[in-house]
């Protein structure tokens, strides 16, 4: 005899399976597009890490194949841990929902996918909260730490510490009386990318060097839709020397790109002090420069030690 599925033996009715309850997310690629639909959940995060910023996240939509979704006022992105790119990983979800709730939400959602809850590039500030919740392990991410400056500081560039610094701005400014330093138009942006493709170099590690690459012009193929402010730096002898774009939230200033021809002494300093004094004049409320993490690349470490960081912003894998 053929048993019919879901039959029981202790009783004469077939037992109908429990239907599957849904979520209620359903997430969907995110693109430029959507910039003025997410930013103000982003505007909501609190501390001041880079990865709650438009440019945190829209310039690297592709390497962590962040989506996304919108429910009960809350967004949820989901992506992949900063770490390990094969292992699914979510965002601190941003808006209306507790985080008790949407922790619940965001755990029912994985067991019915059928992999753990983790959550990538967390602040220091959820960590404790999340572990309250039930997170069974949290990973500092080394290589991910964000670089938090004194905006004064770096407009000024005063004391001991900065002195070198100092002096290489001074140099440039004295080698180059000619120099211009402007806001960054799109009457800029011909000659910006010209000068990106002459003078890139790749970091240490080619995979994110790559995908950097073309999140840069892809910026400056879209600055409108990414409202980035900058700035332009160029000499009467060598044309364009740097540029750099970022944007505010907050109290906090994000520099999300700078380039700079490094054969020109002092250009990098230069634009980089220049670009400080523009935007704490535009935003007063401006206290502090986020200039990101290093991603373990012995260069860009140094290079962002040197400024002497008032705090290193640390992020967190957190798993349930």
């Amino acid at each position: 005899m053929i048993t019919p599925r879901n039959y029981s033996p202790y009783t004469t009715a077939v037992i109908t399976a429990r239907p599957r309850k849904e979520t209620g997310l359903k997430f969907k690629p995110m693109t430029i597009a959507d910039i003025p639909v997410i930013k103000p959940y982003l505007d909501q995060a609190f501390g001041r890490t880079c990865d709650f910023t438009v440019g945190g996240m829209f310039m690297w939509i592709e390497y962590f194949a962040y989506t996304y979704c919108i429910v009960n006022n809350t967004l949820f992105v989901k992506g992949v841990t900063e770490d390990d790119v094969t292992r699914p990983a979510f965002s601190i979800p941003m808006g209306k929902m507790s985080l008790e709730e949407s922790v619940k939400l965001l755990r029912e959602y994985c067991r019915q996918e059928g992999y753990d809850l983790i959550f990538s590039a967390v602040p220091e500030v959820y960590v404790a909260p999340l572990k309250a919740l039930g997170a069974a392990t949290v990973d500092k991410l080394e290589d991910w730490s964000d670089y938090l400056y004194e905006a004064a500081s770096l407009a000024s560039l005063s004391g001991k510490k900065l002195n070198k610094k100092r002096n290489h701005v001074n140099r440039f400014e004295a080698e180059h009386p000619g120099y211009r330093f402007e806001p960054l138009t799109a009457d800029h942006l011909p000659a910006v990318k010209e000068f990106f493709n002459a003078t890139h170099l790749p970091l240490s590690k080619p995979a994110i060097a790559d995908v950097e690459r073309e999140q840069v012009m892809h910026v400056l193929d879209n600055l409108e839709a990414y409202g980035f402010e900058g700035a332009v730096l160029s000499t009467p002898e060598n044309g364009i020397v740097a540029f750099t774009l970022g944007e505010v939230k907050g109290d906090t200033l994000y520099t999300h790109i700078e380039k700079m021809n490094h054969e020109v002494n002092g250009a990098g300093e230069t634009v980089n002090k220049l670009f400080a004094v523009m935007m704490t004049e535009r935003h007063p409320e401006v206290m502090y420069i986020n200039r990101e993490e290093d991603v373990g690349d012995p260069g860009l470490r140094h290079a962002k030690e040197s400024y002497r960081p008032v705090e290193l912003l640390g992020k967190y894998n957190v798993a349930f």
